[in-house]
């Protein structure tokens, strides 16, 4: 039988000259040399080890130059973290509004271990204590051991052969006397010092800054501090009693401190000690009004939020299915309880403050006149207003000035005129005209400040029934007044005694200043004509328009286009203007008379009128030539009137006063204000020159030939 591999490996092998036997090998070699034999049995031989290794490389791998494989690139680490959100957004109920969140949290974790920690005093701890501890006792005789045993073998090493003999009785008579001595006198054992490890997880060993608080009985604890739930309604009436009421009572605590007057001079001290408290209380009511003020807003505001909730937020979605058609919303009503039998006669707002509305009242009722107000709101707080003045004839216009907002144009009805300075503290206007001043014979219909003058004065023009326009100008502590035009009547000569010929009047009845041009102005007549006017011609008009059948009641220049401007009367028509053409381009009748027209701050195309009969009429030229795109009553009662109308020139808001002295606001529905949208991946253009061409767009398509040519 054919020996296997193994036996003929096993039987090769023989034991080298000396008869000493080879070291055993270890399993790893046999096993690789029984491998090696295999091989070579079956035929693979030792070529195939000797040939090179080749390197395999994927298909796909690049194949790259040696200056690019030296190439270095650079990379910075940076702290964020490259996977974290960049564009959180979440709602914030403090703004009410969704925000991007700028803080995002960079950490990543990448490797997180949980430990067992085991306290020594637990039972667990004294377990493994026990069984630490022997091992501990016998690591020092061990290592000992060792210890002795290498240095023993060091000694050898270093003596020679020759002294082995006598090293081996040296030993052999060292160990005879270590073991007579042994039997004398028996070894301790020995035992390793205790070392106390604090345990650095065990933190009553340590110093602590928190104080434990020690346990007490509940009869050492204190009791309770006594509550009660209150909870009560407060309107700005009730905090006006309370402060009332306060100061009655500090009134009285100060009487009765007085000492009791003698009987001769009693009645004399009390009328002095009652100036004395009213003078008193008014000074506590100044220090106290801005902070009742402030919490009068506060509570307001918590009363009408829903409609402050309306005024910031609300957009009417039902105007997606209206077409082109859209709606007022109303919000607030001002009034108050000295205004009831007066009627709204002029509206303004503050230029500055977009919150801040001044109201006249008077009386259209020519034979019932008396008193009037001048009352200024605040959209912060429509309970009650800001400011309140008294005036003994009605008021009939009123007007802030552009730079400083604090100023106030007023025209009675008297024929005076006069200016309120807001930041003094008296009920009495800072400037006021009189008879011996020049002041206006019939009623002041309308005020406009100006551009400051020669000697940078103030000025402010007023046009009245007596057909004179006159500028006044605020000169150190009086009003010098100039006639700047007088407006006549044609073929109305009347034959007076002794062969003598007046000329009539013409009653101005509103009047507004150019945008652009400081000089020219028109102005609107009782008899329907509207006059272009210039500053430096006071005996001649520019041109006459033949524009209503009755009183022209408005009369306001476009706010965008040069020579663009709208009149509205009491014939029931609205009327556009260009100012170079002598006829209308765009007539509207509204079937009832016309009290007010305004044009919107936002569009050249937009505006606004209201009509006797308690409707507001929004138009926009530019959606719709042809009718008004809403139409809607504000005012229900029959016996009540609508007199004015007026854009805020900021919010989509505007407010109709009315005949029983309310102030209506109401908001503006998506369909009336639309932006024009561009076409995609254009940009929609804004700004005065956009709103031009869309106005001269739409004039052009009216015009006549003719006047084309002429322009």
């Amino acid at each position: 039988m054919r020996p296997k591999a193994g036996d003929r490996h096993r039987q090769g092998q023989s034991g080298p000259a000396g008869g000493k036997a080879a070291p055993p090998r270890p399993a790893k070699a046999v096993s690789k040399k029984r491998d090696e034999d295999a091989s070579t049995e079956a035929g693979g031989g030792a070529d195939e080890w000797a040939a090179a290794k080749s390197l395999v490389k994927p298909i796909d791998q690049l194949e790259l130059t040696e200056a690019e494989l030296k190439e270095e690139f650079t990379c910075i680490l940076k702290a964020n973290n490259p996977h974290a959100p960049q564009n959180i957004i979440r709602y914030s109920f403090k703004e009410r509004a969704y925000k991007s969140v700028s803080h995002v949290d960079q950490m990543a974790i990448h490797f997180s271990l949980n430990g067992n920690l085991i306290l020594k005093d637990s039972d667990e701890g004294r377990r493994q204590g026990v069984k630490v501890s022997p091992a501990a006792e016998k690591a020092p005789v061990e290592t000992s051991a060792v210890i002795s045993e290498e240095a023993e073998i060091k000694d050898e090493g270093s003596k020679g052969d020759t002294q082995a003999a006598g090293q081996e009785e040296t030993e052999v008579s060292g160990t005879a006397e270590v073991s007579e001595e042994a039997e004398k006198e028996e070894p301790s054992p020995i035992k390793p010092k205790e070392q106390k490890f604090a345990n650095q997880f065990n933190f009553t060993e340590r110093a602590s800054t928190t104080q434990n608080n020690p346990m007490r009985e509940a009869a050492c604890q204190p009791e309770s501090a006594p509550f009660k739930n209150f909870s009560v309604t407060v309107n700005q009436w009730n905090i006006y009693d309370a402060y009332v009421e306060e100061l009655k009572r500090i009134e009285k605590a100060k009487e009765k401190e007085k000492p009791r007057p003698q009987t001769a001079r009693q009645e004399e001290e009390r009328k002095k000690g009652r100036k004395l408290t009213t003078l008193e209380s008014q000074q506590g009511i100044n220090k106290i009004s801005k902070a009742a003020k402030i919490t009068e807003r506060m509570v307001n505001q918590n009363i009408f939020d829903d409609i402050a909730e309306d005024f910031k937020y609300f957009e009417d979605e039902s105007d997606e299915f209206r077409g082109q058609q859209g709606t007022l919303l109303p919000l607030w009503k001002f009034q108050c309880d000295k205004t009831k039998k007066l009627a709204v006669t002029a509206i303004s707002w503050n230029p500055k403050y977009k919150d801040l509305i001044a109201v006249g009242y008077g009386s259209y009722d020519f034979v019932k006149q008396g008193h009037g107000m001048l009352l200024l709101y605040s959209l912060k707080n429509p309970s009650f207003p800001e400011y309140v003045f008294s005036s003994e004839s009605g008021i009939m216009c009123v007007d802030f000035h552009n730079d400083y907002p604090y100023l106030l144009a007023v025209g009675f009805y008297d024929g005076n005129v006069a200016i309120y300075n807001l930041k003094k503290a008296t009920s009495q206007p800072s400037y006021k005209s009189s008879a011996n001043s020049g002041k206006h014979m019939e009623p002041v219909w309308q005020v406009k400040w100006q551009n400051n003058g020669v000697y940078n004065n103030l000025n402010f023009f007023s046009v009245s029934s007596d057909g004179r326009i006159v500028s006044w100008t605020l000169m150190k502590n009086e009003l010098v007044h100039t006639d700047v035009i007088k407006l006549s009547v044609e073929g109305t000569t009347v034959q007076w005694q002794e062969g003598l010929q007046l000329q009539m009047l013409g009653c101005g009845t509103s009047f507004d200043f150019h945008k652009k041009i400081d000089y020219l102005f028109l102005v609107g007549t009782e008899e329907g004509k509207i006059y272009k006017c210039s500053k430096y011609y006071s005996s001649q008009f520019l041109d006459v328009f033949e524009a209503h059948h009755m009183a022209v009641d408005s009369v306001r220049w476009n706010p965008y286009h040069l020579k663009v401007f709208i009149s509205c009367s009491s014939d029931w028509t609205v009327k556009i203007w260009d100012h170079t053409i002598k006829t209308p381009m765009f007539v509207y009748d509204l079937s009832c008379a016309v009290a007010d027209v305004a044009w919107s701050p936002y569009s050249s195309t937009v505006f606004a009128a209201v009509t006797t009969d308690g409707k507001a009429h929004v138009f926009d030229l530019s959606v719709n030539k042809y009718e008004a795109l809403c139409t809607q009553l504000v005012v229900a009662k029959k016996k009540n009137k609508i007199t004015h109308i007026q854009f805020n020139p900021v919010y989509p808001v505007i407010v109709v006063g009315d005949e029983q002295g309310h102030v209506i606001s109401l908001k503006l529905s998506p369909n009336l204000r639309k932006v024009p949208k561009g076409k995609k991946g254009q940009e929609v253009k804004k700004g005065p020159e956009v709103e031009i061409a869309k106005l001269e767009k739409i004039l052009n398509l009216v015009r006549e030939p003719e006047s084309k040519a002429e322009e």
